[in-house]
């Protein structure tokens, strides 16, 4: 049975998923502009009202103000860091979450203690998202706290139920904020909603999830190419799909024999940036390097490079590359590998395409050199020399 405790997301929540960044805020000079946050909150005289940064490393209060009689504030963000930030108004553990860019003008209006259910804003299109979000999240909320109540059900029905509910919200915001308007910054905090202390995407254990998590991270790419938050998104859609085939390995240990040919190959069929489907037997009488690859690393740009040196000396000779991507946004694979001259396809099942465990792929990107029979020849960490291996082959 999955527990529900009551929604709080005063919790840490972003620090349990940021394995691999922390972001660096950074005065860079007095002079730069920065959002201003105003408003009234009203029956909360004398409380005092917090402006936190929701940080990777955790909320940090950077302002406070002793509300009076009509509850005005006003509040200054942080300069920009390349992107939006999140920040959060907080009375007592009441709570309102908003995203900020350089140049706003936010405006709330709310009462105490309704206020993290019951609040305008204005200037924020996406602080207007953001509070959907909430009480859509909220709603969720009470729905499972209904379900785990109702006495006429039993606990197996019960969780089924639950997991029923979880799921149609997941789609319904996959398909309405994330993949529709994916640079948002409201997208961005839909990725990190909770119930309790669960993340309810889970990059960890879900591939659809994980598809999620770099469809934003690609676009913060573009939109944002300086925010850490965008390459956070991308170290945690990378270790999910880590933790996703390893787990799949050890339930595939072994591999099945229909499945290698009569040239000692497992065959890899698959569709090219063109939609045809490519055959790795069809390569029979070509030295062939099999690239495993995700392109949404920072590492991608430099092995390409070397790969193009390395196709440019000995295509010519015999020597082709046949190269499969896991990246879980297929657009943006297919915008890098318009222009590259090898065959380039795509596993849409990423780390749960069986090639993981039938070719024993530890890590990405790899590869493997094959000779003109079809047969692997060696893997990279078996080869200290990648010119002198392809020319005792060609």
């Amino acid at each position: 049975m999955i527990i529900i405790s009551h929604f709080d997301m005063n919790k840490k929540t972003l620090t349990r998923v940021a394995w691999a960044a922390a972001i660096a805020l950074t005065l860079t000079s007095c002079g730069q502009k920065r959002a201003q946050i105003t408003g009234n909150i009203t029956e909360a005289k004398d409380s005092v009202l917090y402006l936190d940064n929701m940080s990777l490393d955790g909320p940090k209060a950077i302002d406070s103000v002793r509300l009076g009689e009509d509850g005005a504030f006003t509040m200054k963000a942080l300069p920009a860091n390349g992107g939006p930030e999140f920040y959060r108004l907080r009375i007592n553990g009441r709570i309102i979450n908003l995203s900020v860019d350089s140049t706003e003008t936010i405006t709330v209006r709310a009462k105490y203690p309704t206020m993290a259910t019951d609040y305008e804003v204005e200037g924020s299109q996406n602080c207007l998202t953001i509070r959907e979000l909430a009480l859509k999240q909220m709603d969720l909320q009470r729905r499972l706290i209904d379900i785990q109540g109702d006495i006429n059900l039993n606990p197996t029905a019960a969780q089924d139920s639950i997991i029923k509910c979880i799921e149609a919200y997941k789609q319904d915001v996959k398909m309405n904020y994330i993949y529709k308007e994916p640079m948002k910054a409201s997208s961005y905090f839909a990725l990190f909603q909770t119930l309790g202390n669960m993340l309810i995407f889970n990059p960890r254990e879900n591939a659809e999830d994980i598809k999620a998590f770099a469809a934003v991270a690609t676009s913060w790419d573009t939109y944002y190419p300086e925010a850490v938050r965008g390459q956070n998104l991308h170290n945690i859609a990378i270790e999910g799909m880590k933790d996703l085939r390893i787990a799949r390995q050890q339930d595939e240990m072994v591999v099945d024999a229909s499945k290698v040919n009569v040239t000692n190959i497992i065959d890899i069929a698959l569709p090219d940036n063109h939609g045809q489907t490519r055959r790795l037997t069809d390569l029979k009488g070509r030295v062939v390097i099999i690239d495993f690859h995700v392109f949404a690393t920072k590492e991608s740009p430099a092995r390409i490079m070397k790969l193009r040196e390395i196709y440019n000396k000995y295509h010519a000779q015999g020597l082709e590359i046949f190269q499969v991507s896991f990246d879980p946004d297929m657009h943006f694979w297919k915008q890098q590998t318009e222009a590259l001259p090898w065959i380039c396809v795509h596993d849409n099942r990423l780390t749960e395409s069986p090639i993981f465990s039938q070719y024993n792929l530890q890590g990405l990107p790899t590869f493997f050199l094959m000779d003109r029979e079809n047969v692997l020849h060696k893997r990279d960490a078996q080869i200290k020399d990648l010119d002198a291996e392809i020319r005792s082959l060609l």
